[in-house]
């Protein structure tokens, strides 16, 4: 397994990474660290790429859910259930809270030891997810990482995308920049998450990570965008006991 570790100043026993898709046991389209069980993938090439994940984490409690880009934060529990939600925090050690994106954004918080992760698409950020899960946070003490995503030169929308964010918050209006094709837009969802974050009161200082994009680094990260039938990267972060 290999992964991109999460570039924010906080405490050693926080641990946060998004896993690449290099080093696994996926074949084909999904070559080889796919971390997804809804994609079509061999169910056992998935579960032995979770258990290395694990393994290599060195626990064996994490939070998987199915993600529908809503905006749920649910609690992490130990008791293997896979549940419907979009982000999930815990206060507990040693208990992995678990997010799979390719493309969407990936949203690593911690306060103290109070920790969770969020999928953030355009959906779930203009649906409310990150505020959503900071309701489980002292917000102006949170620290911000926002891991691999699409970058803002190859996620392209439509004008209708455009407005809703914009007249939602108008502040959005800098995120998008015209295409060359009529009606369309290229958004920045590292900028619009760091918007909607600064908008709660989420210090800016502390908002980290925004410089990777998964679809022109094709050797590192699934994209749906760039090549529809694909797996799933696992943006993970847990809190190991105090030394």
């Amino acid at each position: 397994m290999r992964k991109i570790a999460a570039s924010w100043p906080i405490a050693n026993n926080i641990v946060a990474f998004t896993t690449s898709r290099e080093a696994g046991t996926s074949v084909g389209q999904y070559q080889s660290f796919n971390t997804g069980l809804h994609v079509g993938d061999q169910p056992t090439a998935v579960h032995s790429n979770r258990d290395i994940l694990l393994t290599e984490m060195g626990i064996c409690d994490a939070q998987w859910l199915e993600q529908v880009h809503g905006i749920q934060c649910i609690k992490a529990t130990r008791d293997q259930l896979v549940v419907t939600a979009d982000a999930c925090w815990t206060d507990e050690a040693n208990l992995a809270c678990i997010i799979m994106t390719a493309d969407c954004l990936p949203v690593a918080i911690n306060q103290g030891d109070n920790i969770a992760v969020a999928h953030a698409g355009w959906r779930g950020l203009l649906a409310g997810v990150l505020e959503s899960s900071l309701q489980h946070f002292d917000t102006p003490d949170t620290d911000i990482w926002l891991g691999p995503a699409i970058g803002a030169n190859a996620f392209e929308v439509g004008e209708e995308v455009r407005e809703l964010f914009v007249c939602d918050n108008q502040a959005t209006a800098s995120a998008f920049v015209a295409s060359k094709q009529p009606n369309k837009w290229f958004a920045d969802l590292y900028q619009l998450a760091r918007t909607r974050l600064i908008d709660v009161g989420v210090d800016p200082q502390r908002i980290y990570g925004g410089e990777h994009c998964t679809f022109q680094q094709s050797e590192q990260f699934y994209s749906y965008r760039r090549d529809g039938s694909t797996g799933r990267m696992a943006t993970v972060i847990y809190r190991t006991e105090n030394s």
